[in-house]
């Protein structure tokens, strides 16, 4: 039964004629005592089996018993009622009803309601009643209007008439040009002809004007016209549709002014000329006055206020320009010191970052001439009659630069939200230019920002290791270099360290490093030993040699060829590091009581030479000591030799139990007593270990029958560990893992769980071939462990050991563990 809620019973809920309606009368206890011929055809049912029976066998389903007394306590209570209504016909399949419910009363005075139901299905589109059609036109949220064959109004809905701010009675008879001045009558007409004329419709015909609805206010329109004829088919009149469609042109003359901005604002590096460029731009098509004020600072190139306090810094005027030949408004040239009072708009935008609009110059005049007067300001708008205000933040990544104000002297109309949102955009793209520009000024700032985004921000956090870092860039001109350094995760709770030094210094050498960095995250994401990592970078830069040989492009290519590098990864697990160098400077190992040693590891050649295969050495690392991995410029200086400087280095770090930052510091001032003659990079890790009881790891035998027993150790496993909640996705993680192993791999096989910062799982075997994830077909019996692993892990991969390959899967550990 469907009948939406509070339906009051007009028409316009049964906007059907029920001249033809089927018929019933129900006393006031819901007994059918009435029932017509037609209502049995409706339903199915004869009188003989419904009526003296209740009118609920009637309902679609039981359910609809409930709905039914709402509309019954309706129905007493306002004395009848209309909607749509589903019913079970007699032979069990449902109709779709349109009721109306009306009260009466018998021949004895008892009361009593009359059913009318007309079935919706048959319902012909000439059975909707006329004051139905009547609402329809007349209150339809689209403008339509009717007219003669002289163009003489004979009709006109609602909307049209709320449009046109002309009453109705006043519009009929008349033609369009007698009360509408502020539109084009005439080529509206000429449209409405042609239509006439042709029989062709005339569609989405887009006009501007005003009219006397709103006669300060340029509106947009989109009208439709079309012929009206008769039935023997001789036009008898025209029919227009329309609707306003302000804010779709109002967009998209945004769009255009926008597009025509980003190519006229920021022509040039120059702050003063970008600023001037905006206001030139602004005025006349936006403001009738504009200034644009930066501060001080921005305007020598230097970086602008991060954080504005109270007090206000020393803003200058940058640009201006105004409807009147040498913009008489301003007080100050361009260039000027700009005196502001602490109460006005320009402060508080300034202060808050956020646009202010001052529709009338209420605020802006109490503000200037108030408790802190500024009595040149309050001058000029007395002067020019400067009716209307907004001021906008000239703000870029986040830093505002200076403030923009817009002011209407001539037009008529004060400044709207509307006009607010474009002078923000403008402004917005504007700052981008500005800054640009004060960026270009000082080339230095620019190169400082590539070499913090070359290098890592933060150093990610590791259970199994804690790191500092120092870098220090010897070209103070640029403040970049080519040194680097950087902490990658691994699976199975490993950490790598790098370290490099490409040749040279400034843009070009940070450029470079950060290619190689982002060849060294790529190729870490492989698990490839530190031998095979270091062979995969030197092939990778021989081939962009090659390749860029005679290129534009090609000095910083040549940066990478000779640069050095060390790459090491510890496991917590088993505290063996593993390095290997390409002609770079040995590490230093530290032991907790603070004893300093240089392992001795195969040097390597540069890279970018391949003249001689990379070799790897394996220490194994008691509990706290700390590895130092560092760039030459620190230990090497002009006036003495390296062995001096690893002395010296030895000494700094051998101070047992202190600080790695403070550690870092010690180092840095021990060696670089003056500015350094190159780019030093230092990072320092102090190694933790995981304890037996965060790992636990079985030998299983290549027999399907052991996948069960597996499943079993991993979730005794973690029920020790209080990972309960990780079970079930564990045992399936397992179940595939190991599986995979015994069908496509080789014995011996090795299960191993490690609680870490994640859950991992890893599985060992024999075999050196690689598994494929692949997406089963739905006809496929197997094919979907590794996508199902996949999609239960937070990331999963492949390693090869010494005596095969590793697939290993980490698990986010739940909140409380």
């Amino acid at each position: 039964m469907t009948t939406p809620e509070g339906i009051v019973p007009t028409e316009a809920h049964v906007p059907f004629d029920m001249a033809d309606a089927a018929t019933a009368v129900i006393d006031a206890a819901g007994i059918v005592v009435g029932w017509t011929t037609a209502m049995e055809q409706l339903l199915g049912y004869p009188a003989a089996e419904v009526v003296e029976k209740p009118a609920a066998m009637l309902l679609a389903t039981p359910e609809d018993a409930a709905k039914a007394e709402g509309i019954a306590e309706q129905c007493r209570r306002q004395g009848g009622w209309g909607g749509l209504v589903t019913l079970r016909h007699r032979a069990g399949h449902l109709v779709e009803v349109g009721l109306r419910v009306s009260a009466m009363s018998d021949f004895r005075g008892r009361a009593c309601w009359l059913i009318s139901a007309v079935d919706l299905s048959k319902i012909p589109s000439w059975a909707l009643s006329g004051s139905l059609l009547e609402a329809f036109l007349v209150r339809s949220p689209i403008g339509m209007a009717v007219l003669s064959p002289d163009l003489r109004y004979v009709w006109i809905n609602d909307v049209l008439e709320r449009y046109g701010g002309v009453p109705r009675e006043k519009r009929l008879g008349r033609r369009m040009g007698e009360f509408l001045p502020g539109l084009d009558t005439d080529a509206l007409e000429a449209q409405m002809r042609k239509a006439l004329e042709t029989g062709k419709p005339v569609i989405d015909y887009e006009y501007r004007g005003w009219t006397l609805a709103d006669p300060y206010h340029e509106h947009a329109y989109s009208t439709s016209f079309f012929r009206l004829d008769n039935a023997d088919g001789n036009p008898v009149g025209v029919c227009y549709m329309g609707m306003d469609v302000t804010d779709r042109w109002r967009a998209r003359e945004r769009l255009a002014l926008l597009s025509e901005a980003s190519a006229k604002i920021g022509s040039t590096l120059d702050v003063l000329k970008t600023a001037q460029e905006l206001a030139d731009f602004a005025v006349p098509r936006l403001a009738d006055f504009v200034t644009v004020d930066l501060l001080e600072s921005v305007l020598r190139g230097g970086e602008p206020v991060a954080s504005p306090r109270r007090t206000l810094p020393v803003f200058r005027r940058a640009g201006q320009a105004s409807i009147h030949e040498g913009t008489p408004e301003a007080i100050a040239v361009p260039g000027d010191a700009i005196t502001i009072s602490p109460g006005s708009p320009f402060a508080s935008c300034f202060f808050s970052g956020e646009a202010v609009l001052d529709p009338v110059m209420d605020v802006s005049v109490t503000a200037w001439t108030g408790d802190n007067p500024d009595p040149a300001r309050a001058d000029k708008v007395r002067e020019f009659g400067m009716r209307s205000l907004m001021v906008t933040p000239i703000s870029a990544r986040g830093t505002i630069l200076g403030v923009a104000s817009f002011v209407r002297t001539r037009h008529p109309v004060p400044f709207e939200e509307d006009d607010l949102m474009l002078a923000e955009e403008l402004v917005a793209r504007a700052a981008l230019c500005v800054d640009n520009a004060r960026r270009y000024t000082r080339e230095h700032t620019a190169a400082l920002a590539l070499q913090r985004s070359l290098m890592p921000h933060d150093l990610p956090e590791s259970p199994a290791l804690e790191v500092a870092s120092r870098y220090l860039p010897t070209d103070v001109r640029h403040g970049v270099g080519g040194d680097w350094f950087d902490v990658i995760p691994l699976s199975g709770a490993r950490v790598a360290l790098a370290v490099g030094d490409v040749v040279g210094h400034g843009i070009d050498a940070a450029a470079s490093m950060g290619r190689l960095r982002t060849a060294v995250h790529t190729l870490a994401d492989m698990d490839l030993p530190p031998e095979e990592l270091l062979a995969h970078l030197d092939d990778l830069i021989i081939r962009l040699g090659e390749g860029r040989a005679g290129e534009e492009g090609e000095e910083d290519t040549a940066a990478l060829l000779g640069a050095t590098f060390l790459y090491a990864i510890y496991d917590p697990v088993t505290r063996r590091c593993t390095m290997a160098r390409a002609g770079h400077p040995a590490p230093a190992l530290v032991t907790p009581d603070g004893e300093v040693t240089f392992p001795s590891l195969p040097a390597g050649p540069p890279l970018g030479l391949g003249s001689l295969p990379f070799e790897s050495a394996e220490l194994e690392l008691p509990e706290d000591s700390v590895i130092a991995l560092y760039t030459d410029g620190l230990i090497e200086t002009c006036d003495q030799d390296i062995d001096v400087g690893l002395a010296r280095l030895s000494n700094a770090l051998g101070q047992p139990g202190m600080p790695l930052e403070d550690l870092c510091t010690a180092v840095v001032d021990t060696l670089l007593t003056s500015p350094p003659s190159d780019d030093v990079a230092l990072l320092l890790a102090r190694t933790h270990s995981l304890s037996p009881g965060h790992v636990a790891s079985w030998d299983l035998p290549t027999d399907p029958a052991v996948v069960t027993s597996a499943r079993s150790l991993a979730v005794r496993q973690l029920a020790e560990w209080g990972l309960e909640e990780l079970m079930t996705t564990t045992e399936l993680i397992v179940s595939e893992l190991v599986t995979n192993a015994i069908r496509h791999g080789t014995g011996p096989i090795r299960l191993r769980l490690i609680r870490h910062d994640v859950l991992i799982c890893e599985v060992a075997d024999g075999s050196n071939t690689s598994p494929r994830l692949r997406h089963a077909r739905t006809t496929d019996e197997g094919g979907r462990g590794l996508f199902l692993v996949a999609q239960l892990t937070r990331r999963w991969g492949t390693r090869y050991t010494e005596g095969g390959k590793l697939i290993w899967a980490e698990q986010d550990l739940p909140a409380a563990a």
